[in-house]
């Protein structure tokens, strides 16, 4: 028979279309930046994938403060970059 849908989403920065569960998911919980790690938490997400540029893109500039539709603080903007990929 044919296959199960897998959900796709597009990483904020490089907007690459990939399966869902290949992306990290961000979202603000209590006012801070924090990785979804069950894909399923409440609240607007984004998405990034696991290249490090991306992740330091999303660091460095607004494309993830729109994503979200938040601004972004230095507290996760230093968040981002610890927990970036490597």
């Amino acid at each position: 028979m044919g296959s199960k849908h897998r959900p796709q989403r597009s990483c904020v920065v490089c907007r690459d279309k990939m399966d869902k569960r290949s992306l990290t998911r961000l979202v603000f919980v209590d006012s801070h930046l924090r990785i979804d790690e069950s894909g399923k938490m409440n609240g607007r997400g984004a998405y990034l994938c696991g290249k490090a540029n991306c992740w330091d893109a999303a660091a460095t500039r607004a494309v993830l403060d729109a994503a979200l539709r938040r601004e972004l603080h230095d507290d996760d903007r230093s968040y981002l970059r610890h927990m970036k990929p490597t």
